[in-house]
């Protein structure tokens, strides 16, 4: 899940470098806490927040398959 978030983020922003995931694990649920530029944030976040919402929506499958609750916070 890790992985997946930041291709799909690497993909998205223009400073790849700055793209940071923390993985906060529990007993059947994740969370990802993805970090970019502040000059990227918009590119992540999208328009009405469409992209966001896209990469939750992959990002929460890919748990599915492993049995698990996936949560995607985007901060700055």
């Amino acid at each position: 899940m890790k992985d997946l978030l930041e291709y799909l983020a690497k993909a998205l922003v223009d400073n790849p470098d700055a793209v940071e995931i923390e993985v906060i694990e529990g007993e059947r649920s994740v969370i990802l806490q993805l970090k970019v530029h502040p000059d990227d944030i918009g590119k992540v976040i999208g328009k009405q927040g469409r992209i966001a919402q896209a990469l939750r929506t992959l990002v929460k499958a890919a748990a599915t398959k492993q049995g698990k609750n996936a949560i995607v916070e985007i901060l700055d």
